[in-house]
């Protein structure tokens, strides 16, 4: 099955620069980068209570957690290229769990990705795909519900992080 469907796409420019982007951003996620953390939980885990209260130990005060950070300028750098990129990949299974126990297919976008870029004229943008967009192709009432509160969620965090709507 080939499928299409629409993505909103959103991007705050900010009048910050991209180092206080990137510091604001990161400031509000907690961290589970290293690869083994989550699957060290869910192994330690003794009920659903305590995994989520080990879960809930790596929150930031945004509620997301990094997962991964792919520092794009870094590696340009060494091909002769100038350029301030970086990539997120954001999220929390407490959050996921609320869209994905209605349907499997929002794995495919959980969690989420984010980018704070510089552009060739000096703007900085914090970019991403809205979620419930993504998961519109699910034609699932509850998930697009919980996609929802995760919009609200990531558009209040890029708020913060720039000082910049969408």
């Amino acid at each position: 099955m080939i499928d299409s469907f629409t993505v909103q796409h959103c991007e705050h420019a900010s009048p910050r620069s991209f180092e206080a982007v990137v510091a604001a951003f990161e400031a509000e996620l907690g961290s589970v980068e290293g690869g083994d953390i989550i699957p060290r939980e869910v192994a330690a885990a003794t009920s659903q209570a305590d995994f989520e209260a080990r879960i809930r130990a790596y929150e930031g005060r945004s509620g997301f957690m990094r997962f991964l950070t792919n520092d794009h300028g870094a590696w340009l750098s060494r091909m002769g290229v100038q350029a301030k990129i970086r990539s997120y990949i954001i999220g929390n299974p407490l959050i996921a769990q609320t869209m994905i126990t209605h349907d499997p297919g929002v794995g495919l976008n959980v969690p989420i990705r984010v980018q704070i870029y510089q552009t060739p004229s000096g703007e900085v943008r914090l970019a991403y795909d809205l979620p419930s967009s993504l998961m519109s192709r699910l034609h699932n009432d509850d998930v697009t519900g919980a996609a929802l509160k995760l919009d609200a969620k990531l558009r209040a965090l890029a708020v913060l992080a720039t000082g910049a709507t969408a």
